[in-house]
């Protein structure tokens, strides 16, 4: 549409042209004010809703968009998959829209704000409480066998404990320096702190240090009756137990990587560890059998479950890795996200199925059904969510990096 020069009286004519318009189409453009739920024009010339999706034309186009976030290796074709991985529904449950002032603490609007106010959103798992008491980001959660206690970790220095009954802290113990990581194995607590780890008996009280780590432990695990540490120096130090002593002795320690040691799992005699790369290790032997290249940035976590081994970096990947014949792992599926993956837990939910937790540094978990990472439902956070623990009676426990613990509850009915 053009407009000619004012007349003497300031009207103006105008012409529509051939062709298409010059004027802006707002049509399909979405209030920036509702979407921050505070638009208070009436009418709005813009969409106070989400817009139309797009119909893609082209056929490759649309085959991609339907695979959402779980791709096949193109290293691998040709080869049919070792499971169902990524057969779900692609992309999952639409999720909805929470509020980021709800989650921040300061929304002004309530129950009249648009977007919704909640900390999770699934029809498989219900918040149960919040524990306060941390005052820096939780590191570590632990529930030692035959314990009527939760224990959590935090770079505020101090170990918590709660009352598993009532969610009260009944004790907090100071450990002189910042906490990276802990975890439980029978009776015993193994907390991973700077220059030493601490094992704790909580039945006979009994403690020990070991000695060994230099600078800050980042990871512990067990496996084949021996206690992995993975260290700030890049190296993974093993104790072995002594029942006849009932204590625990080095056994040596594995320095074929470079930087940190972030993250460690064992399973079916072999040790995997999580630096910038990942490698795995004989547990007979303590030989390096192989070193995993596939991911282009940060491993940050690794988990083994059934035969496969599933590895998360900063790259935002999660990669699946299969044996082949001749003993070697290969990446079998590469799932997508959009952002850096920093943390993995397995679990069953109340139905025995087996889930995956994604903690991402969008301060948001993602649940997946396995093996076919069919989106179940997300969890929100203020900050980072690095510690996730399962629990007895479909149980599990989150922390976070404002040193909130939050209990969840698995849902035994699904509304799908």
């Amino acid at each position: 549409m053009d407009f000619e020069q004012p007349d003497r009286y300031g009207n103006r004519r105008a012409y529509q042209r051939a062709g298409p318009s010059q004027v802006p189409d707002r049509s399909n453009k979405v209030c920036f004010h509702w979407q921050a739920g505070r638009c208070s024009r009436h009418p709005c010339p813009f969409l106070h809703s989400d817009p139309p999706q797009t119909v893609l034309a082209d056929g490759a186009a649309k085959r991609g968009h339907l695979q959402g976030h779980v791709s096949r290796n193109p290293a691998s074709a040709g080869a049919p998959p070792p499971s169902k991985w990524g057969k779900g529904r692609a992309g999952g449950k639409a999720p909805g829209k929470i509020c980021n002032y709800f989650l921040a603490g300061n929304c002004s609007f309530g129950d009249r704000c648009r977007f919704l106010h909640s900390w999770f959103m699934s029809d498989s798992f219900s918040l149960l409480t919040q524990l306060q008491g941390h005052q820096k980001v939780v590191t570590g959660i632990a529930l030692p066998s035959e314990s009527d206690k939760l224990y959590s970790c935090s770079k505020d220095e101090s170990v918590r404990v709660w009352d598993t009954q009532t969610g009260k802290c009944v004790g907090a113990i100071n450990m002189g320096g910042e906490v990276g990581c802990m975890i439980s194995e029978g009776p015993w607590l193994f907390i991973g702190v700077t220059n030493a780890v601490k094992a704790w008996n909580t039945q006979t009280t009994t403690e020990q240090s070991l000695d060994g780590p230099v600078g800050q432990v980042y990871a512990l695990t067990v496996g084949n009756g021996m206690l992995f540490a993975g260290t700030q120096d890049a190296r993974i130090l093993v104790w072995k137990f002594s029942a006849a002593g009932n204590v625990f002795e080095p056994a040596t320690s594995l320095s074929d990587h470079r930087h940190a040691v972030v993250s460690l799992v064992a399973g079916a005699m072999k040790l995997y560890s999580a630096s910038p790369i990942l490698q795995v290790w004989d547990l007979a032997t303590f030989q390096c059998l192989q070193t995993l290249s596939g991911h282009t940035s940060v491993v940050m976590s690794v988990l083994c479950w059934d035969k496969f081994l599933l590895s998360s970096s900063l790259d935002n990947t999660i990669k699946v890795w299969v044996s082949t014949d001749a003993g070697n792992l290969e990446v079998a599926y590469t799932h997508e996200e959009e952002h850096g993956v920093l943390a993995l837990c397995g679990m069953l939910d109340a139905e025995a199925k087996p889930v995956i937790l994604c903690s991402c540094n969008d301060n948001s978990i993602r649940v997946y059904d396995l093996p076919s990472f069919s989106e179940r439902g997300r969890i929100f956070s203020k900050q980072e969510m690095r510690a996730i623990q399962v629990g007895p009676g479909g149980l599990f426990f989150t922390g976070d990096g404002t040193g909130e613990l939050k209990v969840w509850q698995w849902s035994s009915k699904q509304n799908n």
